[in-house]
């Protein structure tokens, strides 16, 4: 259950709820807030309001917007993470770990709570603990990515992590340019489309010490 998901189920004003309950109850009001208004239109109240809570219990258990904010970010940015993580280990054949790999990325712009927007499209990328959290989410990926090319190819771990974040790249960037295009393509033929293109490069690497790809 996504944490806009337990929002929803929890959000009669005057429950009590024990207190990881109440703070996803908390997160999913903020993202739904945040996502429709950006972080420097958001208040406080507004999240309260959202969650059916009153202000005092918000500041109970984040002590301003910002800690709020970042509570959000590295539960979002840790999910992408995961993902892509997951998608990398679901197969031994390189050119479905393409497609796997740039489908985990469709499906996190694709969710219904938008959080890839505080991820990707964040209005407070100029706050330093806000780009520490999208940094670390890119190159995490493109860390878990290295490590298959490197395994697989032998190139050193600077060129391996070059073609990995071009490959993290290219699938973040089509994947929001998709949804923002409000979806004309298919998903999984523009998953099938972008693996194709993006195979078409990586194959150009051997295996290390064959000549498969």
């Amino acid at each position: 259950m996504t944490a806009i998901e337990q929002t929803e189920a929890v959000r009669p004003r005057g429950t009590r709820l024990p207190r990881r309950a109440r703070r996803n109850q908390l997160l999913g009001a903020a993202q739904e807030v945040f996502v429709a208004q950006g972080y420097h239109a958001a208040a406080m109240d507004d999240i309260a309001e959202r969650a059916g809570v009153s202000k005092p219990v918000l500041y109970q258990h984040f002590p301003g917007k910002l800690d709020l904010y970042l509570a959000l970010l590295d539960q979002h940015c840790e999910a992408l993470i995961q993902s892509v993580r997951s998608a990398l280990a679901s197969t031994s054949d390189n050119k479905q770990r393409v497609r796997a790999t740039m489908d985990a990325y469709f499906a996190y712009v694709e969710d219904d709570g938008g959080a890839f927007r505080l991820v990707f499209e964040s209005d407070l990328t100029n706050e330093p603990a806000v780009r520490e959290r999208v940094d670390k989410v890119t190159n995490e990926c493109a860390e878990a990515i290295c490590d298959v090319i490197a395994e697989d190819t032998g190139l050193s771990r600077a060129e391996s992590m070059l073609l990995a974040s071009g490959l993290g790249g290219l699938a973040q960037v089509v994947a929001r340019s998709w949804l923002h295009s409000d979806r004309s393509v298919p998903r999984d033929q523009a998953v099938q489309l972008l693996t194709s293109l993006a195979w078409r490069g990586i194959a150009g690497f051997p295996l290390h010490g064959t000549d498969q790809h």
